[in-house]
């Protein structure tokens, strides 16, 4: 193997950053089914900026990709047992089976945005134009297509966790999106994960004031937060493309339709880090699921998969991965051709019912978590996680 690699590490270059042919697709796709194709040939002249070689795990993903993007699935005849280096290049390929040229177009601009994010870089270089004002994000893809804005997060090398930054962006892309023209917005992440949650470096920038002045810089931000999901005004739908921890997990009680791929999982593992509920879990879970499982995931920590979340009535409908993104996106093109202000209406008409409760849930948790975060125990469990993820 040792010369296989010599070679790909020769060939790597000519390949990949001369010998690119120009794009030729099948058929146009939206960006909500994979990628457009301005984001694919600005991630393809992206590739071309790395300063680092990317090891060839990751050179052989992006080949494959590459030719699953343009061609389709794998239909050139296996090279001879002689031949390494095709040899090597046609089984990662052929690994990709029916994945979809969409899908593979995207999954190529998850893969080089997250290359272009270690180097330092900015991912968001190769994402696409948000919609509307022109407000662009520097973790977020916001695009609306087909009267469907998506909102995407876009870090797929850090498992899309949430910076503080970011908590800020989608405050403001859930605005942007509920002031549009589309029908339907749609939550999902880039990358092989959902969301990993909270992204714990927050809990590292403790400013002049101490940990009593983050605590309550944190408890307003989330307040903020979750109230952006209790009030927006349209059907909101999360397609989890993977698997989703924390605060992700919470939130889903706030959406309309939740649609998983069977390889997504769900995780709140809140005592662990000696921290509580949010996202007015600790009311839509035992309204949707009762209160004793609701209570093995808030309280104990207990992951579902999707399959599980789907029995429990966490999740709408769980599809097969291979078939995911084309399978819920034709869906939802089909659902955002409904009456729009029917839609929207007859949302608020049954959000209505329960906002004021949800705001006063809201309220609650936020409180509980901020004295939570100025606990001797809540500290100690944050630094044990530390000191754990340090010795891996």
């Amino acid at each position: 193997m040792a010369g296989v690699a010599l070679r790909l590490r020769a060939t790597w270059r000519c390949v990949h950053l001369r010998s690119i042919p120009s794009l030729k697709f099948h058929s146009s796709a939206s960006p909500m089914m994979g990628a457009t194709v301005e984001q694919f040939e600005q991630a393809k002249n992206r590739l071309s900026t790395l300063k680092k070689d990317p090891g060839n795990e990751a050179k052989l993903k992006i080949y494959a990709l590459f030719k699953q993007a343009t061609r389709g699935p794998c239909d050139t005849p296996k090279p001879g047992m002689l031949d390494f280096v095709n040899k090597v290049k046609w089984d990662a390929w052929k690994s990709l089976g029916s994945v979809s040229q969409d899908e593979a177009r995207q999954q190529y601009c998850d893969l080089i945005g997250s290359l272009v994010e270690a180097e330092g870089g900015s991912s968001a270089q190769v994402a696409a134009k948000p919609a509307g004002s022109g407000t662009t994000y520097e973790t977020l893809l916001v695009s609306t297509e087909d009267d469907i804005t998506t909102i995407k997060l876009n870090r797929p090398a850090k498992k899309n966790a949430i910076t503080t930054e970011m908590y800020n962006d989608i405050i403001a892309a859930l605005d942007q999106a509920a002031k549009d023209d589309s029908v339907i917005t749609v939550f999902t992440g880039a990358g092989d994960f959902y969301c990993s949650g909270n992204d714990l470096s927050n809990f590292t920038k403790i400013p002049e004031g101490g940990v009593e002045e983050m605590a309550q810089q944190g408890g307003d931000l989330l307040r903020k937060y979750v109230k952006a999901y209790i009030d927006f005004p349209k059907p909101l739908v999360a397609v989890v493309n993977g698997p989703a921890v924390g605060i992700s997990v919470t939130l889903l009680g706030l959406f309309d339709l939740v649609y998983a791929t069977d390889r997504a999982s769900f995780h709140t593992p809140f005592t662990q880090l000696g921290q509580s509920a949010e996202g007015c879990s600790s009311y839509t879970f035992p309204k949707i699921m009762g209160p004793a499982k609701a209570s093995e995931m808030l309280l104990f920590n207990k992951k579902l998969s999707a399959v599980q979340a789907c029995e429990l009535g966490l999740v709408t409908e769980v599809f097969p991965d291979s078939s995911f993104q084309s399978e819920v996106w034709s869906r939802l093109k089909e659902y955002a051709k409904l009456p729009p202000q029917s839609l929207s209406l007859s949302k608020q008409l049954v959000r209505s019912m329960e906002k004021d409760r949800l705001h006063a849930v809201n309220d609650a948790e936020v409180k509980r978590l901020t004295e939570r975060w100025t606990s001797d125990e809540c500290f100690n469990a944050v630094m044990s996680f530390f000191q754990a993820k340090a010795k891996l």
